[in-house]
């Protein structure tokens, strides 16, 4: 295979699906491969592979490449990694994007080792952009920029990989929005024989039996989400965000800081170590709006902030403010819409 210089997503695969969020990263790497006048091509390892290319050439994938074996499905660490290692190896990808999940975070960091590339983990933006070394002058046209919260999120860091290919980024499920190109698009498909990329010492450990247990709480999913945070100051008082929840037919949602107090399950928690949201209606009641929150709740079609600090970072991205203590506005929410409403 020739050198193509293309975007990569690798797309997990389990139970007959591809993962949404690799569909999300289908999405956002179309927009950053018609920048750079490349191709979009996804990777999917596993087994029972047939048609599954059907599924990603509406997100504007050219084309497909399927690894099939009954011993790559599910997810081990080696053999996959192998995939990925020797097949960049070949086709040299300039940019290679996955998912910030449990097998993405196991994956990323073995092939990105191996190839010397460089990593960055839990991105919220991706964009292609130029940048200058200020110690050699050396200009570089049509980076990508990884762009993440740091340093405990006071600052937005853009991180550049200049010299070392491909160029790897994890982002979380739902930061990118996950939107169908054109339904009649099609690419080409591809069956590598994974004789090529995987030998027998790759499979030294054997996936016996799995148990997986889903999420009781559909926070991501919810048109409508109440989250509470530090500033509620009791796991008491967050019973009150449950009440107006159930008033409104929402889910109830918290920043890391209530996460880290106690005052709530961190299967609930919004921002960047977190779920990402984007929600008709959110009300966020006593938050003050760290960078690692907002991350996670900025593109909700209506923000409400709730919060006794007028200067509270996160009402400058409220569409609509109420000053005051949470324990008083709550309970005056739920009268008021249960007086309004039938």
């Amino acid at each position: 295979m020739a050198d193509n210089n293309n975007i990569v997503v690798y797309c997990e695969y389990d139970e007959g699906h591809v993962a949404d969020v690799s569909l999300e990263l289908l999405t956002k790497g179309r927009v950053l491969a018609d920048k750079l006048g490349v191709k979009l091509e996804a990777l999917v390892i596993g087994d029972k592979l047939d048609g599954i290319e059907n599924g990603l050439y509406p997100y504007g994938v050219d084309t497909v490449y399927k690894v099939a074996d009954k011993r790559l499905y599910p997810y081990t660490s080696n053999p996959h990694s192998a995939v990925l290692i020797k097949l960049f190896r070949e086709i040299k990808p300039q940019i290679c994007l996955m998912g910030a999940t449990c097998i993405g975070r196991d994956l990323g960091p073995r092939v990105s080792s191996c190839l010397h590339s460089g990593l960055t983990a839990d991105c919220t933006a991706l964009e292609i952009g130029d940048h200058k070394d200020p110690k050699t002058g050396t200009e570089y046209t049509n980076l990508l920029y990884q762009i993440r919260p740091a340093f405990g999120g006071n600052i937005v860091a853009t991180i550049v990989n200049p010299d070392c290919r491909p160029q790897m980024a994890t982002v979380r499920e739902g930061v990118m929005k996950k939107e169908v190109r054109d339904p009649e698009y099609r690419g080409v498909a591809i069956d590598l024989d994974p004789a090529k990329y995987v030998d027998d010492t790759d499979f030294v450990v054997e996936v016996i039996d799995r148990h997986i247990e889903k999420s009781k709480v559909n926070i991501k999913n919810s048109p409508i989400i109440v989250a509470g945070g530090y500033g509620v100051g009791s796991k008491e008082n967050f019973q009150l965000l449950f009440d107006l929840a159930a008033t409104l037919g929402a889910e109830v949602g918290a920043s890391r800081a209530a996460v880290d107090a106690g005052y709530i399950e961190h299967e609930r928690q919004i921002g960047q170590t977190g779920v990402t949201v984007r929600p008709k209606l959110y009300i966020a009641c006593g938050i003050s709006g760290q960078i690692q929150h907002i991350a996670g709740m900025q593109e909700s079609s209506i923000i409400i902030s709730i919060n006794n600090d007028p200067n509270a970072p996160i009402n400058t991205i409220a569409d609509y403010v109420i000053t005051g203590d949470m324990e008083e506005v709550v309970p005056k929410l739920i009268k008021y819409y249960k007086k309004n409403s039938k």
